[in-house]
């Protein structure tokens, strides 16, 4: 099993700003990702044909380690832990058929009758959120009919409610706990 070392280092070689950066370590692999806005996890890892996969809890097997499943596993943990979402009403990757084609919602939220409530969009955190962002998820939203969108790149979370009566939608100030959905 690897282990997640947080260190300082500089950003990008070009760049003045500094930043905190996670290694995750597994037998003789190292990686090495950003350390972001959502609490710490302790992540199982494991090394498989040269590459390190983190251990999905959601989809209960290990996954390629790329820096967006950074931010999915660590925002999984934050709804899970800090803002009481069930690990049982939840699910990663989840596919839909969009205008013929098959997509993947990246986490999808439900309600205790199993309907979706919220969908869940990541990108890697050097990935600005933009409206191209935005467009995406809400194109999986035509198919969805979902409540709340949620964005994050890990540094910066973004999380609307849809209001279908008056086809407007709201960005609210925080992610809402589970009760509040």
């Amino acid at each position: 099993m690897g282990k997640v070392v947080y260190f300082d280092v500089w950003y990008f070689a070009n760049s003045t700003k500094s930043c905190t950066f996670a290694t995750v370590s597994s037998n003789t692999v190292t990686t090495i990702l950003m350390k972001l806005n959502l609490p710490p996890i302790e992540a199982r890892t494991k090394t498989e044909g040269g590459r390190i996969k983190i251990w999905d809890a959601l989809r209960r097997r290990y996954v390629a380690l790329t820096p967006e499943e950074w931010v999915r596993q660590h925002f999984v943990a934050f709804l899970i832990g800090e803002k009481g979402y069930s690990p049982a009403l939840m699910a990663n990757e989840v596919r839909i058929e969009l205008n013929g084609m098959s997509r993947r919602c990246d986490t999808v939220v439900y309600q205790r009758d199993l309907r979706p409530r919220v969908i869940i969009e990541y990108k890697r955190p050097d990935v600005k959120i933009s409206q191209r962002v935005f467009a995406q998820i809400c194109r999986y939203n035509l198919v969805m009919q979902v409540d709340y969108l949620i964005v994050s790149n890990g540094l910066e979370h973004y999380c609307c409610r849809m209001d279908y009566v008056r086809q407007t939608y709201e960005f609210l100030d925080d992610i809402p706990d589970f009760k509040g959905l």
